[in-house]
């Protein structure tokens, strides 16, 4: 969600996910990425609301000042401060995560620890959670009981970053109740609000980290919080130091009953010895536009493919301009494919060409949609092709054609791309849907990016 984030947030559909264990475990050329299908949702949307807990203080105050936070850029659409990437060689933790339209991981925080499913987001930076008391007359929830842990403390108003002008919101901070509460608006018009609290979560029996920043909210019309993963220096990463974090999408195979699991490692993967990666990129220049976040990982595709056709698309439509418009971001909280107007066009044209008469005219998945067909699946696949995706140093992702439509529903399949401005960004994103059966490393050390094809269910 890109945060609660992320840009482009819209229309969080959630499924009701049953908590997952977690385990610890220790630690050019041109190059092909096969993925090789369901669950309908264009990306994801959350709002917080103001949760009146009140805790120790001090201890949050004090946390916080041993946390090593570093100033540094924005999530998308507003400024943010931007944060150094130490690292963090003593972290190195395995988890299994649940597959649907988001990739639904489990985390313990508090203390003692409470498991808790988070929706992993490289495209936001504030993590949140849902904070409730529990009742024991109710059945078990996945929500957060802030007075069962001793090590909660709310953000008190004193704080760093507790101030009116902190470029990480894009509103005022305020102090209610002596505790802080923020607010900010996301691109897609999106309100998160909630109270800044520390905890800390627990990688292992013998393993926790320092108290992070966290959101807290008692709207519980969401089952599950956020996992920030981008650059900011509010984010998961930023805050607990860890250099690398990986994870593997499994293939949805259509079966509504029986979710896919992958697998996310935070620090060193064992497999990235075959791993091809690419240079993040930045633009320092317009990092401050509107249309910009200079907090996503910012990738350098240079093309597309369908069918073994080279697309007519210059390698400038997906690069920001001097507006900030076509940046090109990775982003495992959006599901599906996002792409400016000059590289949509090209790609409906490829497709309307060789299956236009069985396109389902007039109608639109998700308000972004429109590449949707009513007919047999197997035989449109078979029309439309092969898909790849071109990135610098060789590398290509590709998506096999029986991996090109997915299934919306009614028997409509659409192909897994949307139209940015329909959703009204300005940007190219790479969803979750082209990341099956790959593993996708961050390298925050390194600034890149790394591919791998996986067995992903093999690799739980």
């Amino acid at each position: 969600m890109a945060s609660c984030s992320s840009l482009f947030l819209f229309y969080l559909v959630f499924l009701n996910f049953l908590y997952l264990g977690c385990t610890e475990t220790e630690t050019g050329n041109e190059t092909h990425y096969g993925t090789t299908g369901e669950n309908h949702s264009v990306s994801l949307s959350f709002s917080l609301s103001s949760v009146p807990l009140s805790h120790n203080a001090s201890s949050s105050q004090e946390a916080l000042q041993s946390s090593s936070l570093v100033s540094l850029p924005k999530t998308r659409g507003h400024h943010r401060s931007r944060g150094a990437v130490p690292s963090s060689p003593s972290i190195h933790y395995k988890s299994s995560f649940k597959y649907s339209m988001a990739l639904i991981v489990s985390l313990p925080l508090g203390t003692p620890p409470q498991p808790l499913s988070m929706v992993l987001d490289t495209g936001s930076q504030l993590s949140w959670i849902q904070c409730q008391r529990k009742s024991p007359r109710k059945p078990p929830t996945t929500s957060f009981d802030p007075s069962l842990s001793s090590s909660f403390s709310n953000l008190p108003c004193n704080s760093p970053l507790c101030m009116l002008q902190n470029p990480d919101f894009t509103l005022p901070t305020s102090c209610e109740n002596k505790v802080c509460h923020y607010s900010y608006f996301y691109a897609d018009g999106t309100l998160a609000e909630g109270n800044l609290v520390t905890d800390k979560f627990t990688l292992s029996p013998s393993k926790t980290t320092t108290p992070l920043v966290l959101g807290c909210t008692t709207n519980s019309s969401e089952a599950q919080g956020i996992l920030g993963m981008n650059l900011g220096r509010l984010s998961f990463p930023s805050q607990t130091k860890i250099s690398k974090f990986s994870y593997c999408v499994p293939l949805r195979q259509g079966t509504p009953r029986i979710t896919p699991m992958g697998t996310f490692y935070l620090g060193k993967n064992p497999n990235s010895r075959t791993f091809k990666y690419v240079n993040l990129l930045s633009f320092p220049q317009i990092k401050s536009m509107p249309n910009f976040d200079p907090l996503a990982y910012t990738l350098p595709m240079t093309g597309i493919m369908i069918g073994g056709k080279k697309l007519n698309i210059p390698v400038s439509v997906f690069r920001p301009d001097a507006g900030g418009s076509g940046q090109t971001m990775i982003d495992s909280g959006t599901q599906y494919t996002f792409l400016v107007d000059e590289a949509y066009s090209k790609v409906r044209e490829e497709v309307v060409r060789v299956a236009g008469r069985r396109l389902k005219q007039g109608y639109v998945h998700g308000g972004s949609m429109d590449m949707c067909f009513d007919g047999n699946p197997i035989e449109i696949e078979r029309l439309i092709g092969d898909m790849v995706f071109q990135f610098e140093n060789g590398v290509e992702i590709l998506i096999n054609k029986e991996r090109v439509l997915d299934d919306v529903g009614g028997g409509i399949h659409c192909v897994g791309i949307g139209q940015s401005s329909m959703l009204g960004t300005f940007s190219n994103i790479f969803g979750n849907f082209h990341q099956q059966n790959l593993w996708v490393e961050f390298d925050l050390a390194g600034r890149k990016v790394g591919f791998g094809a996986a067995d992903c269910p093999r690799s739980v």
